[in-house]
């Protein structure tokens, strides 16, 4: 049975993310990789983005060329979310890539539809641009530095609340909030030391950050409980 693109697009990222290990043994080691050997068939079976939809051409519902798909996205929760669009050939003009919702995308037939696309449309549209490395730790600074402060106003709510308690309550609130603020000077180190590893080597801590930010969520929730 012929699959539809968007659940083959999705089953495909799920295949990647579920798939089990193929005994294929390193030479010198009993290390295992990839898949097992049952979803080796199924992903046999299944469908191929490089021959299936990478440069095809795009229509919209009135038949018209609007593109050619360069490239698909898959976010880091392993989602197929977006195709990239290559607009610049039909609308004579320079290379224009835009990103579009996998959401609106249909298939007729052998066809790619975006049903109510224009090239018009397409040409008004922002570019699409890949992030470079230096945009990721920018942009993954900029939520640690959120979260952080989302926390510390949390924080600063329950030491209020803290201040105000009395008898073994008061006792158990300072004690919680010790841990608390051990695990958000843990959260800020973590990201200091991130900032100071510069472009080429952020990515070593940035699991690190993430985890310290995560614990500190946690100890807040449960002081707070």
């Amino acid at each position: 049975m012929k699959k539809t693109l968007l659940i083959a697009m999705l089953g495909a990222a799920g295949l990647l993310a579920h798939a089990g290990p193929v005994c294929a043994q390193v030479a010198g080691s009993t290390t295992t990789t990839g898949m097992a050997v049952a979803a080796v068939t199924e992903v046999a079976m299944g469908w191929s983005a490089k021959k299936g939809i990478l440069g095809k051409t795009v229509y919209n519902d009135a038949g018209e060329k609007i593109g050619k798909v360069d490239d698909i996205i898959i976010t880091p929760e392993k989602y197929v979310s977006y195709l990239i669009i290559g607009a610049g050939g039909f609308l004579g003009m320079g290379k224009h890539d835009v990103a579009i919702p996998i959401a609106q995308i249909r298939e007729q037939g052998s066809r790619i539809l975006l049903p109510g696309g224009t090239k018009a449309a397409l040409k008004t549209m922002p570019a699409f641009v890949y992030a470079t490395d230096t945009t990721r730790r920018d942009q993954f600074v900029a939520r640690a530095e959120q979260d952080i402060a989302r926390t510390r106003e949390k924080i600063i709510e329950f030491e209020k609340k803290a201040g105000a308690a009395t008898g073994e309550a008061k006792v158990k609130m300072d004690r919680e909030m010790v841990t608390v603020r051990q695990d958000m000077k843990a959260a800020e180190d973590k990201l200091v030391e991130l900032k100071r590893a510069g472009e080429k080597k952020w990515r070593e801590f940035e699991s690190d950050v993430s985890r310290a930010i995560e614990r500190v969520r946690l100890s807040i929730e449960q002081a707070t409980a």
